[in-house]
């Protein structure tokens, strides 16, 4: 019984900084409607600042003034990136403010590592609370007593800031309907950057108080922010209460999970997450989801048309000069270009569910790094033939994919997105802890291509072959039929109902054919490579591929693979300098301040005013350009 006690204090002591970190998280999304993914950067932030503060302040006074001081400043960074970087592009859709965010976290990563070193920070003790008591004979740090009793107080405070004072009346007003607050005169520039003070502020205020139990370090923010995540979303996005009531079930589960089950700790979060969302699609204590949140990528799309014949030869043109790399390129331009091929059919199968379905994958990477997993186990067990296990990969991601989307397309926009992040990651958690048949964090190497495959550019032609061939069957798919009713279940999902489209079973397909693409590209991926990691499956190779989509424009058939290029060309080229995250993370976000359209409709309005475009070739309002 005493044990149970002491794990169980454990893991309120731990519910309290998730607590802080995830209100935040959800004030935020409840106000803004962003998806804070640079979340777990101000955590980091807050850690770091409040150690700094903790080496200039001494004694007890210093310790916790140090603490306040670092939610403090944290608030201050928060709502300076809110001004400069999502100020800019509230204006375009929901989306393209997630991309911002990410580059926020590359930059906010090396501006730390130039600050303070790449070497973990130990934290100070408490003043006279750096001792233990013992309850029932079981060891209790009095440190985790004083988080538990810290924890109510700050709940108290943000319950009666959102419902007794005119700040918080606001807020709830703007969590409601933000555009009916507006027309009443608030200000709601202000608003938000008030919200993602405080937000950030709390997320601050988490991280400088778990500095007695963890200390500083440079991986601390994606260590928290799968955990918040789940936090948020279980309790309900938007919902306080909900996120108190979430940070206190995940943190005993993980607690007892260490304890009890050891191997499945990290399967059990997410475990729990899926069975809440098959529950209730929007959460705990959330609220069911309105038109216009996240998940919708703009207004109704213009017709596409197909590419002119112009925009073909330049096409065929262009992939002639790449097939001919290896009569006149070098090894390493070949290997080079065999990554980004196969990266780009990644992205583009991500790029077809997202612009042409209306559906926001967190996951994607579930069918890349599953596609991968599938070849090399096939290998590795039964000693497959490159030609057998190429096929089984897309095989594997599409059963897989039919799966996931049985159960993820239950919910919509947000919740949707958040079922496809705790899939992948349920993914993930399998991989990295069934040692035994996946190689766990050590992975499966030797994996390499049947003899035919390997020499003289063979390997480089298949991948081409492959990634070519199936980036121009996702085009097709666009124009087919089916691309277009998908596209009308996107626009208007009841008049396409009314209609007689069966458009659940339509996304499904969707979503088990992108799954199957992105598996393909996983399978040319472990043979280019010879081997393959847990991390194929995160949700940071998720983040690539959602950052090229919106990089390379959403309404654009050309956004995946022309965002996907750019940017392994820009992170192959960054990467050799000491702090490529910064450059890279600058250059993200200059390009969704800049041309929100992304890449490719950057370059089109540009040819448009520079006249390139002809009248006559150019877009009506009924039509959109061929590309």
């Amino acid at each position: 019984m005493g044990l149970i006690l002491a794990q169980l204090l454990t893991g309120l002591a731990n519910a309290g900084a998730l607590f802080m970190v995830a209100s935040g998280l959800s004030l935020i999304f409840g106000v803004t409607r962003i998806v804070n993914f640079a979340h777990g950067s101000f955590y980091m932030l807050g850690a770091y600042v409040g150690y700094s503060f903790m080496q200039v302040l001494p004694g007890a006074v210093g310790f916790w003034g140090a603490i306040l001081l670092a939610g403090l400043a944290v608030g201050l960074i928060g709502a300076l990136v809110e001004i400069l970087v999502l100020r800019p592009v509230y204006s375009a859709p929901e989306l393209f403010q997630l991309v911002a965010t990410f580059g926020v976290i590359l930059v906010v990563q090396d501006l730390a590592l130039m600050i303070w070193g790449p070497t973990d920070l130990l934290g100070p003790r408490a003043p006279g609370l750096g001792s233990i008591v013992r309850i029932m004979g079981e060891p209790v740090p009095q440190y985790d007593l004083a988080l538990i009793a810290i924890t109510p107080f700050v709940a108290l405070g943000l319950w009666y800031l959102i419902t007794r004072t005119r700040v918080g009346v606001l807020v709830r007003a703007a969590t409601q309907d933000r555009e009916m607050v507006g027309a009443l005169g608030v200000n709601q520039r202000w608003l938000f950057t008030g919200t993602f003070f405080l937000g950030c502020a709390l997320a601050g205020l988490g991280g400088a108080l778990q500095l007695p139990k963890g200390g500083a370090d440079l991986l601390m923010d994606f260590t928290i922010l799968a955990q918040v995540f789940v936090v948020v979303v279980i309790g309900g996005m938007g919902s306080l209460p909900g996120a108190l009531l979430a940070s206190i079930l995940i943190s005993v589960l993980n607690v007892f999970g260490v304890t009890f089950l050891p191997q499945s700790t990290l399967v059990l979060m997410y475990l729990v997450m899926v069975a809440v969302l098959m529950w209730r699609p929007f959460g705990l204590l959330g609220r069911e989801e309105v038109a216009g949140e996240l998940g919708q990528v703009g207004e109704p799309e213009e017709p596409i048309a197909p590419a002119g014949r112009a925009v073909q030869a330049l096409t065929a043109l262009g992939l002639a000069a790449l097939a001919s790399l290896p009569l006149w390129g070098g090894n390493f331009a070949i290997v080079l270009a065999t990554d980004i091929l196969i990266f780009c059919l990644f992205a583009a199968s991500l790029h077809f569910l997202l612009g042409q379905g209306g559906l926001v994958s967190f996951g994607h990477a579930a069918f890349f790094g599953g596609g991968a997993y599938v070849a090399a186990l096939s290998v590795k067990y039964a000693d497959t033939p490159m030609e057998l296990a190429l096929l089984l990969a897309p095989l594997g991601a599409g059963i897989a994919a039919i799966a996931i989307g049985y159960v993820a397309l239950r919910a919509t926009g947000v919740y949707f997105a958040m079922l496809t992040l705790a899939f992948g990651q349920l993914l993930w958690s399998l991989v990295f802890q069934w040692g035994e048949v996946t190689g766990g964090d050590d992975g499966i190497v030797g994996v390499w291509p049947a003899s035919w495959a390997s020499g003289n550019g063979v390997f480089f032609y298949l991948a081409f072959t492959f990634s070519v061939g199936g980036i121009l069957l996702l085009r097709h798919a666009a124009h087919a039929p089916f691309g277009y009713a998908l596209r009308a279940a996107r626009d208007a999902h009841a008049r396409a109902e009314a209609t007689g489209l069966a458009t659940h079973r339509l996304q499904w397909a969707a979503f088990a054919f992108a799954g199957m693409l992105a598996g393909l590209a996983g399978g040319l991926f472990v043979f280019s490579k010879g081997s393959v990691f847990p991390n194929e499956l995160e949700i940071a190779r998720s983040f690539d591929a959602l950052i090229v989509v919106f990089l390379g424009g959403v309404k654009t058939l050309s956004g995946g693979w022309v965002g996907g290029a750019v940017f392994k060309g820009l992170e192959d080229t960054l990467t050799r300098f000491e702090y490529w995250r910064l450059a890279l993370g600058l250059t993200i976000i200059a390009v969704v301040i800049l041309a929100p359209e992304g890449i490719v409709g950057g370059l089109r309005k540009l040819a448009r005013r520079l006249g390139l475009v002809r009248a006559a070739d150019a877009p009506a309002r009924q039509k959109e350009p061929a590309e």
